[in-house]
């Protein structure tokens, strides 16, 4: 079957709308682990001994505790909004035809 020179089936598959809000989802999601990181990292050099990282804030044993382990819970929390984030985009909005794992040749 003789194909014409300017078919392209790339053409035929409806094209999505944009995907800014994952972006700015994913975006967030990152700003909040990163700050995640940064409680956790006060946190424990509050416990190690080293001079407080926030002043005043974190002088007692509970408070940096307190700041460890709600570092640790945005950390979670980001990254774990962050990959649904990227997920939803790769699925939503892929360019390649929609066909189960198992139909897909094996690769290596």
């Amino acid at each position: 079957m003789k194909l014409s020179e300017g078919f392209d089936a790339r053409r035929l598959r409806p094209r999505g709308p944009g995907g800014l809000r994952w972006r700015l989802g994913a975006m967030f999601a990152a700003l909040l682990a990163s700050l995640g990181v940064l409680l956790t990292l006060a946190g424990a050099s509050t416990l190690l001994g080293r001079p407080a990282a926030l002043g005043a804030l974190n002088d007692s044993i509970g408070a940096a505790i307190t700041l460890l382990l709600g570092g640790l819970l945005l950390l979670w929390l980001g990254v774990s909004l962050w990959r649904r984030c990227r997920r939803q985009m790769r699925q939503r909005y892929s360019n390649e035809l929609s066909l189960s794992p198992r139909l897909l040749k094996k690769r290596g």
